[in-house]
């Protein structure tokens, strides 16, 4: 009996991507395939990328590299939202043999007997991203003690920073019978807790099949999804990805408040405190909105941890603009921030703006939002030591301790015990460790 191929991915950027990676994989298992691990050298590689950052070209080549000192002979196939972007750049990297689309990938395997290793440039598969107009449900299982689960894809939204239109497509949405069925499938996997993964993820709900060029029609709501998930047997915690604060409604919080399985925890895009550059932005809200959504959170469930992204110096964003968003975010009932320094994007509308803010000027107000994130997780955590909280451990093991999460988003380490992974255990909160990045614990 022949020894089956094998192959291995790395995966770039969200958890929607980590989701797809892990079916596309399955996929391949399925055909008789082994996984191994990046490192122990494979017979194809599969890098999944990500087009967020400028960084994306280095990190794509720096993989490439690392896969061929493993593999020198491999197949190394590139998918994702840069393979969508720019598919001839990938296609040049030396190593790369095959670079596929938004509505390609998820056929890998009908091209991977088309792989030449003789050609100097690797081959193209990438259809234009309007192609992209089907949905493909995807779920995250072993790689995490929780499970990403896909139930939304592409945007409709013209935010005038983002490629993410031009890489993924209009927004489209999974059936919720079709996500409960999954939910149900990574329950009998005995995982639990699911994050709920999508672009935009509070437009759940559109459809894909579009009639004489009309917008699909809209077939259900994310509270209608939410709802229902929330009767399904199985599954103990679910947690919201991330939602734009214009979907994030008030009955969406009302609900949630009153869930016992929707944990406490909002991840909110803000990206500026200004609302001349959430003009500029595109953005669809005021900062007031922003405001009132914290607000209704806050008043509904006081121990909520919220997240907040946000981007600083975008175009002609001046130090007035900028010390707008600290003060905002300063008042905020926050409890951590993403922080992202602007990067011009090609075929956006905000790399073709003036008033470029310089580069040194976009670091300094990264650092400092990084260093008032730092002091909202400390404020936030600080009135929780001493009491006692749900805790999902994870697999991680490092230098003898292990973590897990609060439903609340906290995170909490002891020492390890093999018992507790994929468990939900009581713990009493003791102190925040020398980093302020985890509190160290005890079980109940």
């Amino acid at each position: 009996m022949a020894t089956p191929l094998t192959v291995a991915f790395h995966t770039l950027g969200c958890k929607l991507n980590f989701s797809e990676s892990s079916s596309i994989r399955r996929s391949f298992e399925d055909q008789g395939y082994s996984t191994v691990d990046f490192e122990d050298g494979a017979d194809i590689y599969v890098l999944n990328t990500c087009s967020v950052t400028d960084f994306a070209d280095k990190k794509c080549r720096y993989e490439v590299r690392r896969a061929l000192k493993y593999a020198p002979q491999a197949k190394i196939v590139v998918v994702g939202c840069y393979a969508q972007l720019k598919p001839d750049e990938i296609a040049n990297i030396p190593g790369v043999d095959l670079v596929l689309g938004a509505a390609e990938k998820f056929n890998i395997l009908n091209y991977i007997d088309g792989i030449s290793k003789s050609s100097d440039k690797g081959m193209v598969i990438a259809g234009e991203v309007k192609e992209a107009n089907s949905f493909h449900d995807a779920f995250s299982f072993g790689d995490r003690t929780r499970s990403f689960l896909k139930v939304q894809d592409g945007c409709d939204y013209k935010c005038s920073f983002c490629t993410i239109p031009q890489a993924r497509g209009s927004s489209r949405s999974d059936t919720i019978e079709n996500v409960v069925s999954n939910a149900h499938k990574i329950a009998e996997l005995g995982v639990k807790e699911i994050v709920l993964t999508g672009v935009n993820l509070g437009d759940f709900g559109n459809g894909t099949e579009v009639i004489e060029g009309l917008k699909p029609k809209k077939e259900a709501l994310f509270i209608d999804l939410i709802k229902a998930l929330d009767d399904m047997e199985g599954i103990n915690r679910y947690r919201i990805s991330s939602i734009e604060p214009n979907l994030l409604t008030e009955e969406i919080i009302n609900f949630v408040a009153q869930s016992q399985k929707f944990v406490p925890h909002f991840h909110v895009p803000l990206q500026s405190g200004s609302d001349k550059i959430l003009k500029t932005m595109r953005r669809r809200y005021a900062r007031n909105l922003y405001q009132e959504r914290v607000a209704w959170i806050k008043n509904k469930m006081p121990h909520c941890c919220i997240g907040v992204d946000v981007i600083v110096g975008f175009p002609g964003e001046t130090d007035v603009d900028f010390m707008d968003t600290y003060h905002f975010l300063n008042d905020l009932d926050i409890s951590y921030l993403h922080v992202f320094t602007y990067s011009e994007r090609a075929n956006t509308p905000a790399a073709e703006m003036g008033n470029p803010v310089n580069m040194e000027k976009r670091r300094e107000r990264n650092e400092m939002l990084r260093i008032l994130s730092q002091k909202k997780k400390i404020a936030f955590t600080n009135p929780f030591i001493g009491s006692t909280k749900p805790v999902l451990f994870e697999h991680a093991k490092e230098q003898g301790m292990m973590s897990g999460f609060t439903d609340n988003y906290i995170k909490v380490s002891l020492p390890f015990e093999a018992s507790l992974i994929n468990t939900i255990r009581e713990v009493r909160l003791l102190k925040l460790d020398e980093s302020c990045e985890s509190v160290i614990s005890e079980l109940i």
